[in-house]
């Protein structure tokens, strides 16, 4: 079986967890999961969850900055040197661990800040086992990286509690 590549992007709600979907609907079927997670922190409610399903892996952020906006230059540098680093130790993990899905969270968000490089992707994605599913989250990818999918799935926020001052709720958002 050839593997493609999956890209669920957009400004609504539910990028993640359609590619949690993806993975355990993998995971249910015997298939090898990495689940790596970009501009994320460890307290989100699937992780422990995932963890705890026989066949995915979900590395840890060890390392947290916050959101983009409220960086610093010298943090945006370092999670940035971060950001990189662990996209290049997800696709060696991938391909060394005989992975079928490699799930890279918030990718597309972590790009198009510039904190890892587009290129590098491309390149993994052209060169990846074919055998390997590749599902790649977040907002404003490129065309670029349109371009390379197989799957592109748009999510549209219509309405969203945050437009009345609602924040993240535990158990539900994160």
């Amino acid at each position: 079986m050839d593997g493609c590549v999956h890209i669920y992007c957009g400004d609504g709600k539910g990028k993640t967890s359609a590619a949690i979907g993806l993975a355990v609907r993998a995971a249910g079927r015997g298939r090898k999961v990495h689940f790596v997670r970009f501009l994320k922190t460890e307290d989100s409610g699937e992780v422990e969850v995932l963890r705890g399903i026989s066949g995915i892996t979900v590395p840890p952020c060890d390392q947290s900055f916050g959101f983009v906006f409220r960086m610093t230059k010298e943090q945006k540098k370092e999670a940035s040197a971060y950001m990189q680093r662990r996209f290049e130790e997800a696709c060696a993990e991938a391909v060394s661990g005989g992975y079928d899905v490699l799930v890279l969270d918030e990718l597309m968000a972590a790009c198009s800040y510039g904190m890892v490089e587009e290129e590098q992707v491309e390149v993994f994605l052209k060169n990846r086992p074919e055998h390997l599913e590749v599902v790649m989250t977040g907002r404003d990818p490129s065309e670029r990286l349109l371009e390379t999918a197989d799957y592109v799935s748009e999510i549209r926020m219509v309405r969203h509690p945050y437009e009345k001052g609602i924040g993240a709720r535990e158990g539900i958002e994160y």
